[in-house]
């Protein structure tokens, strides 16, 4: 079975390229989806399901990737509140 190089490498170029103009979350989402993709997808494999393991890894990666980037932002806006509150005494 031969591989396809050039259209996997011309969708992973194309992906990074249409990445330009995402806000962080989603590009957070996008990184959560494609890690779950590859992970479910290999976890898919070892029981000859590799096409529903990579759909499952992508909506778990993209949830995943959700969750800890509004962490991440709820984490700055305390610290900057913390800040501002600390600056006005």
């Amino acid at each position: 079975m031969r591989t396809p190089i050039i259209p996997i490498l011309l969708t992973a170029v194309l992906a990074l390229v249409g990445c330009a103009d995402m806000s962080q979350t989603e590009r957070t989402t996008l990184e959560g989806a494609a890690i779950g993709v590859a992970g479910g997808a290999l976890i898919g494999s070892f029981s000859a399901a590799a096409g529903k393991g990579a759909l499952i890894g992508a909506g778990v990666g993209a949830v995943s990737g959700y969750l800890y980037d509004k962490h991440e932002k709820s984490k700055e806006e305390a610290y900057d509140k913390g800040y501002k509150d600390a600056q006005s005494k």
